[in-house]
């Protein structure tokens, strides 16, 4: 009839050298596994997107140029600046476009740069644009 018949009323065997295993820990015998590590990372990075740096026209360098003589003349006062600049990416080509409000520390006409009072600096040849906040 059943060629089970003689065992199906036995105990269920449980060994005396390995403690019982859990049904999740059971489960995660049979998850999915990442064959490539690092693809999905790498697959968003290369979805992420990335400005390119714009030229500016003669106008527009002409104004930044006078907005930092306007800088340098006060910088006695620690003047508040609103400046866009252009922050490269480490990872890929291009980059990004900030605009913060800071207070202007000292302008380094050797090096060509904004130094902040909070230690930070940004080049002048990445400003895209300079306000003195009144």
């Amino acid at each position: 009839m059943n060629e089970y018949f003689d065992i199906i009323d036995l105990p269920h065997h449980q060994s005396k050298r390995h403690a019982h295993m859990s049904s999740s820990g059971r489960a995660a015998q049979f998850a999915p596994f990442a064959a490539l590590s690092g693809y999905d990372e790498q697959v968003a990075e290369e979805a992420r997107l990335t400005a390119e740096r714009t030229l500016l026209d003669e106008e527009t360098e002409e104004r930044l140029n006078e907005e930092l003589s306007r800088v340098s003349l006060n910088i006695s006062e620690r003047p508040q600046v609103l400046v866009t600049y252009f922050l490269p990416d480490s990872r890929k080509s291009g980059g990004e476009y900030i605009t913060v409000s800071k207070r202007v520390r000292r302008v380094d006409e050797c090096m060509r740069e904004l130094i902040f009072t909070d230690g930070s600096s940004v080049s002048a040849d990445d400003i895209s644009d300079l306000r003195l906040v009144t």
